[in-house]
Formats: structure tokens, sequence, C-alpha cells
């Protein structure tokens, strides 16, 4: 029976994802649209069986535990309906809900594990608790994440499709980690529609209620499942706006607003105690540091100054753009994770030999930029496990390396490597 139950969801929503308009619209084929949800199911169902036989040597328990725990609040539902609806609100702390950048015994810290399961928990309705069910409808909807980015990217670069296409879809960690069963698919769709709707609503020049009311569900998901996102997520967009209003001035305004943001990050304690960034980074980082799992890697401790975090910037671009290092690998995965970041700081430096110019607008660009480093920054200051730090960025990756692919002459390069075989 689950076995039907599988081929028959995965019939239908392989029938959808060639229906539903905002995938028709790429102007992507069937074959193309089909070939990639069956390529997200099938790194899911392996995500699945890697947490299953592999987990306490990949550190991949969750998932099967968010599934686990999901079926609880799917019986839940049935069982006591007005403690499933009520219970997300629940906040057993002394705090309440104030200790927002709280690293531990914080309702906002909780929030994220207890709202994926209560998603998972209205996945099994559909799927009557079927982990590898769960895998297809999770699998379509977290292709609306790749989907808006490659569509905004597809009106940007016109003419680069194979390259989008390609990165677009198709890293390989950002596969793999946002098919399985866990929160970077649902983060990165709720970021991929909002550039969507804010690129395309800027272009023509007004939004629709019902475009604001998924900018705004799509916040509170990312609020939901990691809130230090959010921090640096609406920042970023403020700075896009205004960017959007003054064209010609765009590396200017980015400067002067993350130059600004900087100095806010570091002053607003002064104004409110309980917004004290620094000191809640390296409490984050504290509570990392006391799990240390076999990829966890020595490194300086912050304290909550501006001196400090200064210094340890360079750690944190080693550890969330350049490692793992081979030296690092572990298993497969950390394998895997190493030869993929090298292949694209390889593609980085083809880039800054062979880029190309001219690109008309720049604002979009500069708004993926400035978030996706500033997410890097984020979780380079705060992790020591090159475990997590691959998985948290897997949803960062495509948010920088698609606009360098993009602008990068890769005909000039073939060329040049022609030329040299040649000889």
């Amino acid at each position: 029976m689950e076995y039907l139950l599988f081929v028959l969801y995965l019939v239908l929503f392989s029938w959808l994802v060639t229906k539903v308009k905002f995938f028709t619209k790429t102007g992507l084929s069937n074959a193309q649209l089909i070939i990639l949800f069956l390529l997200k199911i099938m790194a899911g169902i392996f995500y699945g069986w890697i947490g299953t036989y592999y987990g306490g040597l990949a550190q991949m328990y969750d998932t099967w535990v968010y599934h686990n725990q999901g079926i609880t609040e799917y019986n839940l539902l049935f069982s006591n309906p007005q403690q499933y609806f009520t219970n997300i609100f629940h906040n057993p702390y002394e705090n309440g809900v104030k200790d927002f950048l709280g690293s531990s015994g914080s309702y906002w810290n909780d929030l994220k594990g207890n709202m994926f399961i209560k998603v998972m928990s209205l996945f099994n309705i559909l799927s009557f608790g079927n982990y590898y069910v769960n895998v297809i409808i999770y699998s379509f909807i977290t292709l609306l994440g790749p989907i808006a980015i490659y569509r905004v990217m597809m009106d940007v670069f016109p003419d680069r499709k194979n390259v989008l296409l390609l990165f677009s879809f198709l890293i390989p960690s950002f596969l793999y980690w946002t098919s399985g069963l866990h929160k970077e698919g649902l983060l990165y769709t709720a970021i991929g529609l909002t550039t969507f709707i804010i690129y395309f609503g800027l272009k023509k020049g007004k939004l629709s209620v019902g475009s604001m009311l998924i900018v705004l569900l799509s916040l509170i998901m990312v609020l939901s499942l990691r809130n230090f996102i959010i921090i640096v997520l609406i920042p970023a967009i403020i700075t896009w706006l205004f960017a959007s209003k003054w064209k010609q001035h765009t590396a200017k305004v980015f400067t002067l607003c993350y130059t600004i943001f900087v100095l806010l990050f570091f002053t607003v304690k002064y104004i409110s105690p309980s917004l004290d960034f620094p000191r809640a980074v390296v409490e984050k980082q504290g509570e990392f540091l006391k799990i240390q799992g076999s990829t966890s890697v020595p490194i300086k401790t912050l304290d909550p100054t501006a001196i400090s975090f200064l210094k340890n910037t360079p750690q944190a671009i080693n550890l969330s753009i350049i490692r793992p290092y081979p030296s690092d690998v572990k298993h497969i995965l950390s394998l895997a994770a190493a030869i993929e970041i090298n292949a694209l700081l390889i593609i980085f430096i083809l880039f800054l030999f062979f880029r190309n110019n001219g690109i008309k607008n720049r604002q979009v660009l500069y708004f993926l930029f400035f978030l996706g480093i500033s997410i890097m920054l984020t979780i380079g200051f705060s992790q020591s496990n090159l475990g997590a730090i691959v998985r948290y960025r897997s949803i960062v990756l495509p948010l920088l390396i698609i606009p360098i692919a993009a602008m990068t002459d890769w005909k000039r390069i073939k060329v040049l490597i022609n030329k040299y075989i040649r000889l």
C-alpha cells in the first residue's frame, strides 16, 4: 500500500509541475521541469537514507526526529485539536517572547524546530505519515524557491539559460540539503519568493495585495525557521528598495546603508539592551562550541566588541566560504563538500579574469551579494562545526554563484582552452 501511495503521489505531483503557471512560465519544457522535480525527490530520498543508515557518522539524525515528532503532532490534531492549534504559541520560559536573540531557553530559539514539526504534521494529513511521500510533497513546494530565483536571473541574463539552469538547480550541496526533510528547503523558498515578488514588483512599479501577503508570509517563515536570517534579510531588502530609487548610485547606496547597519549592529544595545547583537552572536558561538561533533574544528572565540569581530572576520570567511579543506574530510559528504567548494572558488577566480560587463539591472545583484555575504559571515562568526556550516551555507551558495557564473565569459574561456589544446 505504501508503494502504491508513493507512485500515485509521484505521478500526481509530476503532472502538477507541468501545469502550475509559476513553473511553466520559466520557459523550460515539461520534460525539463519533471527531471528537475525528480532530481529533488531522488536527493530527498537519499537524504532520508543517509539519515537512517549513516545518521551518526554524518550527524543527520534530525530529519527522522522531525518526521517522528511530526507524526506525534499529526496524531494530536485528531486527539486534541485545541492543543494542536495553540501549542505553537506556548512558551515555558521566564522571559516570555522577549528573549528574541537567546541561544537557549528561548521561545524564538525553539520555534524553528516547533514550526518545522508543525509543517511536517500538515504533510502527514496527505501522506498518512509516510516519510518518502512527504519527500514528494516537500520537493514540490521547495521547487518554488529555485524556480523563483531562476526566473529573476533569466530576466537579468536572458541569454544565459544553460548557465542559469545549472547553477539555479544543480549545485550539489544545494540540491541535497534543500531537498531533504529539513528547514533549508523552506528557507530558500521563502527567500526566493521574496526576491521574485520584489524584483518584478519594482520592475512593474506596483505590488498587488496578494504579492505583499506572500512576502509577509515568507518573512514570517524565515523568522520562524531561522531568526538570525531575518536580521540580515530585512536590511538587504530596505537597501534594495533605496537603491531602486537611485539606480545610478547603486554601489554608493549599498555601501552607505551597510555602513550604517554595521554601526547599528554594535551600538543599538545602548538604546535597547535586549538588542545586544554582538553578545547574541558570542552566546550562539558558545552554544555551538558545547556541541562537539566529528567535524568540529578549533576556532578563536569571539568577544562582544567591534575589535574582536574585526579580528575574527578572516576566520569567519575561512570557515563559511573556504572550508572544508581536503584535510577536513571525514566521510563521503565532507569529501563532496570539499570538492564542491573548491570548484566554486575556481569559478569565482575565472569570473575575476573573464567577466562580462554591461549588466543593466544591478540592484538585485547587489541585493543577492550583500545578503549572501551577510549570512555567510553570520555563519562563520557563530559556527565551529563544518558539517553544520555546509548545511547552513547551502542556501547561500546559489545567491552568490548564479550571478558570478552568469557574468563569466564562458565563450572566451572555451576559445582559450581550444587554443591551448591545439598547441
